[in-house]
């Protein structure tokens, strides 16, 4: 399979009230008298990226990307604060795009 590699850059973290899967201390999810699973109430980041934009200069990294992909927003909630607590506005990452293996219950 081919990966895409894709450049954005951090423009925006939001914080929010969202929702997490509720667990016990073991992992084990906590199941509501009907067979579903609880929810809780927590902290919310939602980050936002957008591709980066070219210049004049057509050698350049951020171009050749731009000329790919010239627009466009990717916004992804997220529950686990650690994984957003390194991340800084303004600054660009990668993002590497693979398709991933589809497991169904039926195979």
């Amino acid at each position: 399979m081919k990966t895409i590699r894709a450049k954005f850059k951090l423009t925006k973290i939001e914080i929010t009230e969202g929702s997490k899967p509720k667990v016990y201390a073991n992992g084990n999810p906590v199941m509501n008298k009907r067979g579903y699973q609880e929810s809780e109430s927590c902290e919310m980041r939602t980050i936002v990226m957008n591709p980066v934009y070219g210049n004049r200069d057509l050698s350049d990294e951020n171009t050749k990307f731009w000329q790919a992909s010239p627009g466009g927003e990717l916004r992804l909630n997220v529950v686990n604060l650690a994984a957003v607590q390194h991340m800084v506005i303004g600054r660009e990452y990668y993002l590497d795009i693979t398709e991933a293996e589809c497991i169904t219950e039926a195979e």
